[in-house]
């Protein structure tokens, strides 16, 4: 098990708000990207501690490997943190068996 980033963990202790990021869909239930960025900028924009990507319950589908989802959502989102360069600590939670990659 990893230990956590001294900054994260004391971010977590003091108390922090992260929110279940909500997945975004064309009215033809495909995922829509320009509008799942824009929801990642604004949890980052509104204060949010972090966010939980795909651990809301109405989203466990989007794990199964025929639906493909959570591995492009997961991407859009870490793309989208990556260019703002917060500077404060920014939690990314995630299921922990999708990509090989820490995020």
């Amino acid at each position: 098990m990893k230990t956590l980033n001294p900054e994260i963990k004391k971010h977590l202790f003091e108390g922090t708000v992260i929110p279940a990021h909500p997945l975004a869909l064309t009215a033809d239930r495909k995922l829509d990207e320009a509008r799942q960025r824009l929801l990642t900028r604004y949890y980052m924009a509104s204060g949010a501690g972090g966010i939980a990507i795909g651990v809301h319950t109405t989203q466990f589908q989007i794990r199964d490997p025929e639906t493909g989802l959570h591995r492009k959502v997961l991407e859009l989102a870490i793309d989208e943190i990556d260019k703002t360069n917060l500077d404060r600590p920014f939690v990314k939670i995630q299921h922990n068996q999708c990509l090989n990659k820490e995020i």
